[in-house]
């Protein structure tokens, strides 16, 4: 409730509107490098079939060629050997005119996908996973920094919430979201300054700590696991959490939702990212920096 007694409804961030805005800088920046007679260039290699890794790396092709960078996707049979995969990707460090690229995780069952991604070249390692630039992350010297973390940061701060002395309460432990989105949000400088709690499975009074939240960033994995009782009045509530579940309401027999019960929570938060369309669109956007970042660095 607000002091008036009215209920509060939280306003929307949607990912499609701040990466519209990113897009258009990113533009501007490729322009310039063809200028200088370099097009950024990505490339995305996927071994198997995976139905959701196949959308998301034709998704990367397709935004690749709608700015105007170079695209390379790499496709690879499910029974590729470990051997041939390592012999692709320094074939990749190699190329010229692949300044970033990235193995699409998962990978098939008997691929060691650390011995993969540590045989990336950090100078093109735009997921960054390699360990080099995982390490430059936490000490606030970055190359690269992680795709869905830097858009959840991204959206933040283009939405003009403070961050500085504010309590970020980061629910998840991921490798690939809640570590890197905590380390992140502890370093100096504009959208961090923050003090940062992680929560996670093992947590005890995990629901006490979340309510204490200004800005809370979730992603648990579960659907609807953030409720209103666990959220503090006039939080600022990102939901990274894609999960499907069964709604015999939809066409498909299924919707997406995320880790929080957006329906409650956006009555008790200022602002709020909905699933589909918060935080999603982010991660593209954000590879695409990453990419631009690393033919810029080479042009120096």
């Amino acid at each position: 409730m607000t002091a008036s007694g009215a209920k509060m409804t939280a306003k929307l961030i949607l990912g499609k509107e701040v990466s519209a805005e990113i897009y258009g800088e990113l533009r501007k920046r490729i322009e310039d490098l063809k200028s200088r007679g370099v097009t950024p260039g990505l490339a995305v290699v996927l071994v198997g079939d995976d139905p959701a890794s196949q959308v998301y790396v034709r998704k990367k092709g397709e935004m690749c060629e709608e700015l105007g960078m170079k695209s390379l996707i790499v496709r690879m049979p499910a029974e590729t050997t470990q051997e041939e995969l390592l012999a692709k990707v320094d074939e990749l460090n190699n190329d010229p005119s692949i300044h970033g690229f990235l193995v699409q995780l998962p990978l098939p069952g008997h691929i060691d996908e650390d011995a993969v991604i540590n045989a990336i070249s950090p100078a093109k390692d735009v997921d960054c996973f390699h360990p080099s630039n995982v390490g430059r992350m936490l000490i606030g010297d970055p190359d690269f920094l992680p795709a869905t973390p830097a858009g959840v940061q991204q959206m933040i701060v283009r939405s003009g919430i403070d961050t500085s002395g504010k309590h970020v309460v980061v629910v998840g432990r991921s490798n690939i979201v809640g570590k890197p989105m905590a380390a992140m949000m502890v370093q100096k400088g504009a959208g961090a300054d923050s003090t940062v709690t992680v929560v996670h499975s093992r947590t005890r009074n995990l629901a006490e700590i979340t309510s204490t939240a200004d800005i809370l960033i979730v992603a648990i994995g579960k659907p609807r696991f953030v409720t209103a009782d666990m959220v503090k009045e006039g939080a600022v509530v990102i939901d990274v959490g894609t999960n499907r579940v069964d709604d015999p309401t939809h066409p498909k027999g299924s919707r997406l939702v995320g880790d929080v019960d957006f329906d409650a929570v956006k009555e008790k938060a200022s602002y709020i990212t909905p699933v589909p369309g918060g935080v999603g669109p982010m991660t593209i956007c954000m590879l695409m920096a990453n990419a631009v970042r690393a033919a810029e660095k080479v042009v120096g």
